[in-house]
């Protein structure tokens, strides 16, 4: 219409106010990347800063105004199907605010000797695991040592969140046979019978297609060169050569299930901790081959599902399949190329990088991820789920979380059959339920209070506001918000953060909230916080 903005100009308009406004969450105000106001309210009380606090506590009332933290771990809300954020706020709330917190006050795995909501390590006095002290020089676990230092302990959070980590898993197997089994046989069926030509396939026909084989040399190469690496470094990556062919297997098995609950909800189950919790139990003590098992399974199952929506989209925007194909080969080789080097060069300019002990206060360089992929190495890798979540450990009873999962989905499905006239029982997706918090930690309350608030609050204008203006102009919003918060991330890393130019003033405490990782069990010493 005549006066209105075009999308291309809604998107340029978008992107320079996102590229304007990041500089402050990036650099001027961090503290807008959680707005915990309860602490402020509360400055001296443990357990308000506990509830309150959107980084270290369970985020109550937190909100965060830095869409690098919205985005970060779920994605763009704008673009997730307003069902499935509603699953995602159900489990949060549920483990968040039910389960954690009923844990921590029971003192379920003495809880209280540790923070609430932390991804470190702990001995039974709640103090910091020495790892060093249990790794011989080849970083094989010394079981003398680990007699000695005594058995490891996590946070009740952090030990919750993997157990409804495994119900996810149980729950998406079962949830997509029961809801979408039917389904997937007959269209198996007609894709061999050729008979699956809908109008997008019928256009898609006058392009040469992808032959199989290009494909196969690309599987067979790979495993090929994954074999060799191993076993050539078979000192430093640990892992033999039948973890490689398991990993593929698990890859392969879990591809359709978790994808077809990626195509519904746009939320991808994880499986990483499967993976580990399997190679951890066949062959524990070894920390780098539970890495490379976990990468081999789980990363492989991920990119294969990108691989797919690459393609889906491509195929519905009448893209040429070699075309498409060979943009995603040359791009994944830049890619690879691009994330070494980048990564080569952080390590030779950034001093301390990712380690918490040394870094300032405040720095950007913790690197929150690879540091719970280190613990996950510990965890399962060098000490091994049977001495912590097997008939040898104290969480053993976390294993009941495979039967839940398995549960879950039959009850929903039992109650969609009950009641066929309640269109909304279908829309109960316990894999993504359950899976909403697998990324906590890293990801921390405020990141899914916001992200939650913003995809409800898009739901809603387009239900009740300007729904068609809303349909054509919501990716382009997230798009262009993405667009301009990397752009001015990259601005102010080169302009300040290599020059090691940084602010240091009350607002650059991105949380307020010290007191959230206090131990409350008696007689518990830590530095900075109260004893009881």
């Amino acid at each position: 219409m005549k006066g209105r903005l075009t999308r291309n100009q809604f998107f340029l308009v978008a992107f320079v106010c996102s590229f304007a406004y990041y500089v402050f969450p990036g650099y001027l105000f961090p503290m807008l990347t959680s707005l915990s106001w309860i602490c402020w309210v509360f400055l001296t009380s443990l357990f308000a800063q506990q509830l309150g606090s959107g980084l270290h506590g369970l985020g109550i009332g937190a909100i965060g105004l830095d869409w690098s933290s919205i985005s970060a771990y779920l994605g763009s809300p704008l673009a997730s199907p307003w069902f499935a954020t509603a699953n995602i706020a159900a489990g949060f709330a549920l483990t968040t605010y039910v389960i954690a917190p009923i844990a921590y006050w029971l003192n379920i795995f003495k809880a209280k000797t540790f923070p609430i909501f932390s991804d470190d390590l702990f001995t039974s006095t709640g103090q910091s695991y020495n790892i060093s002290a249990i790794v011989d020089q080849n970083f094989h676990i010394d079981i003398e040592a680990y007699d000695r230092e005594g058995p490891l302990y996590m946070s009740t959070f952090f030990a919750m969140i993997y157990g409804v980590n495994f119900a996810c898993l149980t729950a998406t197997v079962v949830h997509v046979f029961l809801f979408h089994g039917r389904d997937i046989w007959q269209l198996s069926k007609s894709a061999f019978q050729n008979k699956t030509m809908d109008v997008h396939t019928k256009l898609m026909r006058r392009y040469k297609q992808v032959p199989e084989w290009w494909f196969m040399c690309i599987l067979f190469i790979n495993i090929a060169t994954t074999l060799f690496t191993c076993q050539y470094y078979k000192n430093q990556l640990q892992l033999p050569w039948w973890g490689i062919f398991l990993a593929c297997s698990l890859a392969l098995f879990f591809t359709l299930p978790v994808g077809v609950i990626t195509a519904t909800t746009n939320q991808t189950p994880a499986l990483n901790v499967l993976t580990e919790y399997i190679i951890g139990y066949i062959y524990p003590g070894f920390p780098v081959a539970n890495i490379c098992f976990k990468v081999y399974g789980y990363i492989s199952m991920k990119q294969g599902i990108i691989f797919l929506q690459d393609f889906k989209l491509g195929h519905y925007m009448k893209i040429p399949p070699r075309a498409m194909f060979m943009a995603q080969v040359i791009g994944t080789i830049i890619s690879a190329l691009v994330h070494l080097g980048t990564a080569w060069w952080l390590m030779n300019t950034i001093p301390d990088i990712c380690d918490r002990a040394l870094l300032p206060t405040g720095s950007p360089w913790t690197c929150p991820g690879d540091h719970v992929f280190y613990d996950a190495s510990i965890i399962w890798g060098l000490i091994g789920p049977r001495k912590i979540f097997g008939d040898l450990g104290h969480y053993s009873t976390i294993n009941w979380f495979f039967l839940a999962g398995v549960i879950a989905p039959i009850l929903v499905w039992l109650a969609h059959k009950a009641f066929p006239n309640k269109p909304w029982i279908r829309l109960i997706n316990m894999p993504v339920l359950l899976g909403a918090v697998v990324n906590m930690p890293p990801a921390t309350a405020v990141n899914f209070t916001s992200w939650i608030l913003i995809g409800f609050a898009s739901g809603f204008i387009a239900y009740r506001y300007h729904r068609d203006w809303w349909s054509r102009h919501n990716y382009v919003l997230s798009g262009a918000l993405d667009a301009g918060l990397a752009f001015m991330g990259v601005l102010l890393y080169l302009c300040l953060g290599m020059g090691h130019v940084s602010l240091n003033w009350w607002k650059s405490n991105s949380d307020g909230c010290p007191l959230a990782s206090c131990p409350t069990e008696p007689g518990v010493i830590v530095k900075g916080c109260p004893l009881f």
